[in-house]
């Protein structure tokens, strides 16, 4: 009996990087239109989209190249910090992100879904507490969140 292949992360899963900036392209584009988000989102900079793109990337299992250009999970916590946002904000946020994973075309097998949202609600959840008055910056040394198939041990294999 040949030994199961090792199952592709998240990351590869997904697309890759291109799959991630399509993604969050899609995503802030809807933010904008939408009247509960976008006003949270209306200082944002053009490269905002490609900068989430790229840490849930390296969450997933991709390239580590959000630690190495914008301070890893710390600098991701960091800029939620007096956001003050609202349950109703992350769970509209949830929604929207959903939505344009399916409008791209991001996998929609059982497996990588569970997983995605798993990461989503969980880290959405956390910008919510990060954002509320007395949170403080975490060290700097903070480990990056790694998320992968969890139990699953990878896609469905017929």
């Amino acid at each position: 009996m040949s030994p199961r292949p090792t199952p592709p992360s998240l990351y590869e899963w997904a697309g890759g990087q291109p799959a991630l900036e399509k993604l969050t392209e899609v995503f802030y584009r809807n933010v904008f239109k939408d009247a509960l988000l976008a006003p949270v989102f209306a200082q944002m900079g053009p490269d905002h989209p490609r900068h989430v793109a790229t840490f849930i990337a390296e969450v997933l299992g991709g390239p580590a190249a959000y630690s190495r250009g914008h301070g890893g999970h710390a600098g991701m916590i960091t800029k939620h910090l007096g956001k003050h946002l609202s349950q109703e904000q992350r769970a509209r946020w949830m929604q929207l992100l959903l939505q344009s994973a399916d409008e791209v075309g991001l996998p929609d097998d059982p497996e990588f879904r569970s997983a995605f949202v798993g990461y989503i609600e969980w880290g959405s959840r956390l910008a919510v507490i990060n954002s509320q008055p007395g949170a403080v910056a975490p060290p700097a040394d903070s480990p990056m969140p790694k998320w992968g198939w969890g139990e699953v041990g990878g896609p469905y294999q017929p």
